[in-house]
């Protein structure tokens, strides 16, 4: 492999949602290079940035059924049992809950967590407080997923957050998904909550880096007895 196909395939691709928002900050830094020199490579920076957030490299899942893999980029910001948003309809009954929170330095291509067929897609208007808050869940501005499997409903939910102020759903009701299929992205800072069946162990640690599409959040076929965690 030649040098230059080196250096081309550490590079991701980018999704097209990226593609208005990178020539916007790249025509921005060529009017800052004709203001003064030191502010266009601010605006290149910028611009490099901007190409990063909207980065969407190849992801290798897990394929088997029942396994529910992370469907963000990010850090577990939470894992907690807690009563479902009503309009979800999985019930009154605490569920496990894995929220992960993505910064504006990490890939914001959703992708969905499990197989199966998107029962339901509920979008709520709603504030842009910081999506790290657990009262973000019901506060903010977020787009919810009910997504059927024969093991089982996974809700997932969407989340603005401070700088976060759009959210893109690229599915509708009715539709198939595969595990790991992009379903989604939200721009600049957010976060996903994913809504177990009742009795899975989560498989993650609060604090744990997640991988969209790759790491595993739970196994909700087997009831794998939970596991412990030790940071080092």
């Amino acid at each position: 492999m030649s040098i230059v196909n080196s250096v081309r395939a550490q590079i991701p691709p980018v999704h097209r949602e990226g593609y208005p928002f990178i020539a916007a900050f790249a025509l921005a830094t060529s009017v800052l290079f004709l203001i003064w020199a030191p502010l266009g490579w601010i605006g290149v920076v910028l611009t490099i940035w901007c190409a990063l957030f909207f980065r969407d490299p190849v992801r290798v899942t897990p394929i088997r059924d029942g396994l529910v893999v992370a469907p963000a980029d990010g850090r577990v910001s939470m894992v907690v049992q807690i009563i479902p948003p009503p309009a979800l309809g999985l019930g009154d009954k605490p569920l496990p809950r894995v929220s992960i929170f993505m910064s504006v330095f990490n890939c914001h291509v959703n992708r969905s967590p499990v197989a199966g067929r998107v029962e339901r897609i509920i979008y709520s208007p709603g504030k842009f407080i910081n999506a790290e808050l657990d009262k973000a869940s019901e506060d903010n501005e977020r787009n919810s997923l009910v997504i059927s499997t024969p093991t089982g409903q996974i809700g997932v939910v969407q989340i603005a957050g401070l700088v976060a102020r759009r959210i893109v759903s690229f599915v509708r009701e009715g539709q198939p998904l595969a595990v790991g299929e992009r379903f989604g992205l939200i721009r600049f800072g957010s976060r996903l909550d994913v809504y177990l069946p009742e009795g899975t162990k989560p498989l993650v640690s609060e604090g744990q880096t997640a991988i969209a599409g790759e790491t595993v959040l739970a196994d909700i076929s087997l009831g794998d007895g939970g596991r412990t965690f030790r940071a080092d």
